[in-house]
């Protein structure tokens, strides 16, 4: 049984991981959120919020640190870096973290070395922690708002699981339970392919149903993924797999389906990766995605034709008309 007031870590001072801070703060549990640069955790101190989600004040048991000494022997951590440092920001905690603490992974994607999903990853680095994934449509700036917002947590038992969801939520940020630990980290993953594709139909302006069109058969790319690696299709339908989908594929908020709409309006990749690819999860998990998908001969065109876009093997426009060329089927 989780005890009611935690002593918690988390990792990563970006928008996504102050955003969590605050959730865990406001849910009456003491908060350390570690950033690596000293002078950011000083400003976030001294501001009490974060320059880009500067509506919402922190609360009072949140404190910000740059010393990773500090979170030795936290009761619960939440790993909020982007997904491709998250291997380096979990080696680097590995000694700090004790045996059995829960361990959160925040982080959407697949490695792009080892085509790894975010649990295995942490799960190398620190082997006797009790991983769990959370995902699920939420952007940073409706979370620390406090505007309802729904999302699910997974881990091996649900028990643990459903103890974490009720120490973490509360009225406007519910957290639903799943052991569908696969299902959960898949759905977040490829839904930030799918919007950089709605994003360059968005950018091109095909049109509302062209995008809706896209967006069902994106879904369906999610559900024969899932299939073919074993996910649960009730995950995929769910808050994790269908209700990501859905937010990311049609909000600027989204950086992927931003990054998209940049594509479609004739933005070089060239132009747009140098000052992008750090924070556009769908960047790395394109090629990711593809090297499972030749491994285990899953179809996936609509991912195939972003990768080939962010590859510079295709040309938007000859992406688009490879897809509109694809032979009629039975639905």
């Amino acid at each position: 049984m989780i005890k009611k007031s935690l002593s918690v870590a988390v990792v990563g001072a970006g928008a996504w991981g102050t955003a969590l801070a605050t959730v865990a703060g406001r849910a009456g549990h003491d908060v350390l959120l570690y950033s690596r640069n000293r002078e950011i955790a000083e400003l976030l101190n001294r501001a009490r919020s974060h320059p880009r989600l500067p509506q919402a004040i922190f609360p009072p048991s949140l404190r910000v640190t740059a010393t990773d000494a500090d979170l030795q022997g936290r009761e619960l951590w939440i790993f909020a870096t982007p997904a491709q440092a998250l291997r380096a920001a979990a080696a680097f905690f590995s000694a700090r973290l004790e045996s059995d603490v829960p361990a959160i992974v925040a982080a959407k994607g697949i490695e792009i070395n080892t085509g790894k999903f975010m649990i295995d990853v942490l799960q190398e680095e620190c082997p006797s922690v009790d991983p769990f994934i959370l995902s699920g449509p939420s952007f940073a700036a409706d979370v620390i708002a406090g505007k309802p917002t729904a999302v699910t947590l997974a881990g091996r038992d649900l028990s643990r699981v459903l103890d974490l969801a009720a120490a973490l939520s509360s009225p406007a940020f519910r957290i639903y339970s799943s052991c569908d630990i696969l299902g959960v980290q898949l759905g977040g993953a490829i839904k930030n392919v799918l919007a950089i594709a709605c994003g360059i139909s968005e950018g091109k302006g095909l049109g509302d149903s062209a995008r809706a069109a896209l967006t069902t058969r994106a879904f369906t790319e999610m559900l024969r993924f899932g299939d073919a690696l074993g996910a649960d299709r009730a995950t995929l339908t769910g808050l994790s797999g269908l209700g990501d989908l859905i937010l990311t594929c049609s909000s600027l908020q989204s950086r992927n389906f931003s990054f998209g709409i940049a594509l479609g309006h004739d933005r070089s990749v060239s132009d747009l990766f140098p000052k992008n690819h750090a924070t556009i999860e769908g960047i790395p998990t394109a090629k990711a995605l593809m090297a499972i998908s030749s491994r285990l001969s899953i179809e996936l065109p609509v991912c195939e034709m972003v990768n080939g876009i962010l590859e510079r093997r295709l040309t938007v426009d000859d992406a688009i008309g490879k897809l509109l060329a694809r032979p009629l089927r039975v639905e």
